[in-house]
């Protein structure tokens, strides 16, 4: 069997080497990890090129659009390093294929709506907490900050409540 997918990484090595990077990129840039940045960079110049009034009078996009090149920013490159290598990693296990991974009573529709629902939630709150969820808990948990460890306990708390909801979609 050839095209068996390989199996996925020791969940402890993994975290292992991710704290090795987080790690590292403190050492080389001075910065730590996190998500949400390119896509309120992406925001802040969608929002300028079709609404400039309304993106200058936005304080998280003055800011940003303040500087001489919105894009070109290590946040910008982290992301689209991190899509790559996603890729490259599932290409190599063998587990890039198409498709939508959903319960099996749940129809493709239902998925994509409940991540889209999601995404958008997760994105609001992440500019209520002025971070991502893997900005806080990576970050600002290996800085010890206690918000960022409340944050932490506030995700597993509320993904365990969800789950009580939705178990059924997966039997």
């Amino acid at each position: 069997m050839a095209n068996e997918p390989k199996p996925h990484w020791n969940p402890y090595v993994a975290g292992v080497g991710l704290g090795l990077v987080l790690t590292a990129t403190y050492l080389v840039i001075g910065r730590g990890l996190g998500a949400s940045g390119p896509a309120l960079r992406a925001a802040a110049v969608g929002v300028a090129a079709f609404a400039p009034g309304h993106a200058v009078s936005t304080p998280a996009f003055t800011r940003i659009l303040g500087e001489a090149h919105p894009l070109l920013n290590y946040y910008v490159f982290l992301a689209i390093g991190t899509l790559l290598g996603g890729f490259v990693s599932a290409y190599q296990a063998g587990r890039v294929q198409p498709g939508v991974t959903r319960g099996p009573t749940a129809s493709i529709r239902l998925r994509l709506w409940a991540a889209l629902f999601g995404g958008v939630l997760l994105g609001v709150g992440a500019r209520l907490a002025r971070g991502c969820a893997s900005g806080q808990a990576l970050t600002g948990g290996g800085l010890l900050s206690a918000g960022s460890w409340a944050f932490m306990l506030a995700i597993f708390a509320g993904g365990y409540a969800t789950v009580w909801f939705t178990r059924r979609e997966w039997r």
